[in-house]
């Protein structure tokens, strides 16, 4: 039973950094991807970053050389670094994985519940 967890959400200043960690619990036998997407009121969710099982990250345009991705395979978490924050920031924020949880099994979906980021000008 695989669960993912976001935490760090909050109200920051624009300009300012925020860290969200969205930790994830249950056997993994290997992540096909790793990502944050997030979504504004009235908008679509959109994908913000994504980081591979080898290492390789991905960005949206509007958070490149802002945001950064990562992964601690140790504490089981895969973190997005938020800096020079913008309101156009504002929104909740998912984590999301495809994973495998067995060698030869299936890959599945996983959603995590969102957290909310807000930027204030």
């Amino acid at each position: 039973q695989v669960q993912l967890v976001e935490s760090g959400g909050g109200l920051v200043q624009a300009g300012g950094s925020l860290r969200l960690s969205c930790a994830v619990s249950g056997s993994i036998f290997s992540f096909n991807v790793m990502a944050w997407y997030r979504q504004a009121p009235g908008a679509q969710r959109d994908m913000v970053a994504t980081i591979t099982g080898g290492g390789r990250t991905n960005y949206a345009d509007s958070v490149k050389g802002r945001f950064t991705i990562s992964r601690d395979n140790a504490k089981n978490t895969v973190d997005l670094q938020m800096n020079s924050m913008k309101p156009e920031d504002t929104a909740v924020y998912y984590c999301y994985t495809l994973a495998k949880q067995r060698a030869g099994g299936p890959t599945y979906q996983y959603w995590g519940q969102g957290t909310q980021v807000t930027v204030s000008s």
